[in-house]
């Protein structure tokens, strides 16, 4: 090594010598030659002086020719980056207000757009963790009310043995299990997956196998394959595991694999455990009980476009072989990372747009505080000039400032985005990140490196054109000359009132964004749900089928949970149901009417099961009709209860009490009496609308799994605990879980958080660009008023009264105001257009949004303005004049 650094140091040293002998002979060179026109002035009878002088001008400028040779000779940008950069340094240095300023506003907008680029390329452009992803596609079938809508899985036997254009095509679904634990069951989420799943995904097991081909039969003995953190959490990350039995809901089950540690699969995201399908009798093998999803392969060569053709001549000829369930049946087929991250596409490019307007506007500003600078450095770049530099080398210098700026501006920026990054990740819930895996280890990788480096890019190019654009080299003898004052305040005021037109035009785009976003969200989570939120306790329940493998079981320990429950201090009334309101358009049934014209369509309802008392803990409201009782059991005849929606379309001007309904072919087993009709309680996602709705009585129909909902009189999240221990008391195999409250479930479903998280983030953009836009008019209108001193001085001594001057001044930035609003005012329309995915109840142009913020900007850009309009009024006439 000590060779090594001697060597170097030896050709470096001869490299200089080399060079600087190069120097010195052209050096000489140029003496020489001058030399020569001296001495022939001298004989010419001219003194000394004016010899030397005269061949001066007749060679032309000698440092300017050496500084050319210097350029020519080796790498002059390697001669002279240290030189530059020490200077740039030293100019930073010397301004560490204009310094710091400069740096803090572009790292605010860089490690805005970083970090929410960091979401972006998580979800939308990073490729999905499969092998070859670009050839998986999700298949479901498509009816008028579900554009994605569940195959059943005689449905998805046939798809799969007809069609010609996927190499493999598998299905998955949830599945929840009874894990026998040594304390007691617990519930934990799982997938059910055709035998082929992993395989077509292109997941092989870290320990263990994969299912067999014919696992999923059924019949075929129970097996399961663990995730990941399951293996880790759960079993201590213990190899012997595998081939071991667990008891899932009171069925043995064998494990045998244990996926990798980097596997995802989002629509599934919570699931820990993954078994094979096994059809079981019931809705598992009914073609028309939907709730399957398939995922497929593509053949090479075959486009989404001709597998969706084939798929859809598919479920035609299907809706002609079975008319009652396959009517209006279609297909979709798509990739599969739309169905992944589609959801949240609208609303990660619009929070990236506003992280890019606010960048721009950074941008902007300190691309105006450079002008200036270089406005007051004129006559540097003058005598410079005039002493040998280039165009060339003054642009080095120019890029060498930027660069050191925008270096220093990206590390701050990187630091700021890795926290927001963090900062971000913790506002969304535990529950719904287990469905954006994608987001979980999100870190600065190479690709978010790269796009900040992207920007860092365009940021030097924008501030190095504006002061060369300032700095011609045949400017040089007026800079010279006048120092830069009154040609400064000419270009000041043209183009910097148009960076700060753009500025205001940027940050009404976003404040009007930010009040669309917010008064969305007001009124999202303002929905008239029909019930009673506050001092409702929920949570779900899952009763072992082994255990209880009979319908009276299942009504008896029912019964015996309300029964306990009720039994709690705090405890008003208690409700089960299948499915929590507020939650999804989802377990729908196809109805009809007896007596009515029926040809053949299927009038998709939301149907759920709940027990007598459902109703009374939700303090919804009774309109017509009765209640269920607990004497409508399965020795009762069948009966059923509506909600308003139901009742005003399919029965309008009639009274539905008394009516029957049955499923698509009428059969008798399958007819209901509607004895009751309900307020439409909002069963949906917030911003849903209200569908039709049946209610069947839970001891008519039962279900191992359900919800219980819970009245109190006390704070329902204290009771928690307590009903949690009472569940387990009647039975340790009974397995409980998603315990909260109701008014925290509305908060946190992913409607709300979508309309919250956008509405938060664009809302601090928008107060960024308004605090930005506003410190940029006021720097135009101070740095206006400083050039324009002697002007106003001549005014003032000439008469003018200070109201005049304050008129002037404020004139000129009303003016800029105007034209920064107005423009601002029409683009946002066009960008609310293009974000109306996001609004809820709100037009794009709504004119109380657009109204208040051109107020609030109008009247923050008038008082930023009043500081140096005060200023100019207060100048002393004398002091101006003598002053210039």
């Amino acid at each position: 090594m000590t060779f090594l650094r001697k060597l170097r140091a030896w050709l470096l040293r001869v490299a200089g010598v080399f060079q600087g002998g190069r120097k010195g002979a052209f050096a000489d060179e140029i003496e020489s030659h001058l030399q020569l026109h001296i001495d022939d002035n001298i004989r010419l009878g001219m003194t000394r002086a004016q010899a030397r002088r005269e061949a001066i001008l007749k060679l032309g400028n000698v440092e300017s020719t050496k500084q050319s040779y210097r350029e020519q000779s080796t790498l002059p940008l390697m001669d002279d980056l240290l030189q530059d950069l020490r200077f740039a340094f030293r100019q930073l240095r010397r301004s560490p207000g204009f310094t710091v300023t400069a740096a803090l506003m572009l790292a605010l907008g860089i490690g805005a757009s970083v970090a929410i680029f960091a979401f972006v390329d998580a979800a939308l452009l990073k490729p999905l963790p499969y092998r070859d992803p670009g050839r998986l596609v999700a298949v479901t079938e498509r009816v008028k009310l579900f554009p994605r809508a569940n195959l059943s899985y005689p449905d998805y036997l046939d798809w799969k043995k007809m069609n010609t254009v996927f190499s493999s095509f598998d299905m998955y679904t949830g599945g929840g299990y009874m894990l026998g634990t040594s304390s007691g069951a617990e519930s934990v989420a799982g997938a059910r997956v055709s035998d082929g799943f992993f395989r077509t995904l292109g997941i092989k097991p870290m320990l263990g196998r994969d299912f067999y081909v014919g696992e999923d039969m059924p019949g075929v003995a129970p097996t399961v394959m663990l995730t990941y953190g399951a293996w880790k959490v759960r079993f201590a990350g213990r190899p012997e595991i595998v081939g071991q039995t667990l008891n899932l809901s009171g069925v043995p089950t064998t494990v045998i694999g244990v996926l990798p540690a980097d596997f995802q699969f989002a629509p599934r995201g919570s699931a820990e455990f993954y078994s094979p399908f096994q059809g079981k009798p019931g809705c598992d093998l009914n073609r028309g009980c939907h709730s399957l999803y398939g995922v497929a392969r593509l053949k090479d060569g075959v486009s989404i476009e001709n597998a969706l053709a084939e798929m859809q001549s598919i479920a035609g000829l299907l809706e002609k072989q079975y008319p009652d369930t396959n009517r209006g049946q279609g297909a979709t087929v798509e990739p599969l990372s739309e169905v992944i991250a589609g959801d949240y596409r609208a609303m990660l490019l619009t929070l990236l747009a506003g992280a890019g307007l606010l960048l721009v506007i950074a941008c902007v500003n300190v691309s105006s505080l450079l002008l200036v600078r270089s406005e007051r450095r004129r006559r540097e770049i003058a005598v410079r000039g005039a002493l040998g530099a280039s165009r060339a080398r003054l642009t080095r210098q120019f890029v060498t400032e930027g660069l050191l700026l925008v270096i220093l501006s990206t590390a701050l920026g990187l630091g700021l985005a890795f926290a927001t990054m963090r900062w971000l990740l913790t506002l969304i819930p535990a529950t719904m990140l287990l469905y954006v895996p994608y987001f979980q280890n999100l870190a600065l990788n190479g690709h978010i490196l790269l796009f900040a480096a992207g920007v860092g890019l365009v940021a030097v190019a924008l501030f190095t054109v504006p002061p060369m654009l300032r700095s011609p080299l045949t400017a040089m003898r007026e800079g010279l000359a006048d120092g830069g004052r009154g040609s400064a305040g000419t270009l000041w005021r043209r183009f910097g009132a148009n960076l700060v037109v753009l500025e205001l035009a940027i940050a009404v785009v976003l404040l009007v964004g930010a009040g669309l976003l917010g008064k969305s969200l007001y009124r999202l989570l303002h929905v008239d749900v029909n019930f009673e939120v506050d001092h409702l306790a929920t949570f779900q329940a899952m009763v072992p089928p082994a255990l209880y493998p009979k319908d009276d079981q299942l009504v008896r320990v029912n019964r015996e949970m309300i029964r306990r429950i009720s039994a709690l201090p705090g405890v008003k009334s208690v409700g089960l149901t299948s499915v929590l309101p507020v939650s999804c358009n989802c377990n729908t049934d196809w109805i009809r009417f007896v007596g009515k014209p029926y040809n053949g369509e299927h009038n998709e309802v939301n149907q759920r099961d709940v027990s007598p008392d459902f109703f009374d803990a939700l303090h919804a409201k009774l309109l017509s009709g009765r209640l269920f009782t607990d004497r409508d059991d399965a020795g009762r005849p069948k009966v059923v209860i509506i909600n308003k929606a139901l009742a005003r379309q399919y029965f309008p001007g009639e009274d539905p009490l008394g009516k029957k309904i049955g499923g698509v072919t009428l059969a008798p087993d399958s007819l209901k009496e509607i004895v009751g009709v309900v307020d439409d309680i909002h069963e949906g996602s917030l911003e849903s609308p209200i569908w039709p709705a049946v209610y069947y009585p839970m001891y008519q129909d039962t279900d191992n799994s359900f919800a219980i909902v819970v009245r109190t009189s006390q704070s329902e999240g204290s009771i928690l605990p307590e009903l949690v221990r009472t569940i387990h008391s009647i039975d340790p195999g009974i397995g409980t879980a998603f315990e909260s409250t109701m008014a925290q479930l509305i908060q946190d479903s992913t409607s709300a958080y979508l309309h919250r998280f956008a509405a938060w983030l664009v809302g601090g953009f928008a107060v960024l660009a308004l605090v930005l836009g506003v410190v940029g008019l006021y720097g135009v209108i101070a740095y206006s008023v400083s050039q324009r001193t002697r002007e106003i001085g001549v005014r003032m001594a000439l008469g003018a009264q200070r109201g005049s001057v304050y008129r002037l001044i404020m004139r000129q930035a009303g003016w800029l105001t105007l034209a920064g609003i107005s423009l601002g005012l029409i683009c946002s329309v066009g960008a609310a257009t293009l974000m109306r995915t996001l609004l809820f109840g709100t037009a794009a142009w709504d004119a109380g949004t657009l109204a208040s913020v051109a107020i609030v900007l109008g009247a923050s850009a008038m008082l930023a303005s009043y500081i140096p309009a005060r200023r100019a009024a207060s100048v002393n006439p004398v002091e101006a004049l003598r002053a210039e």
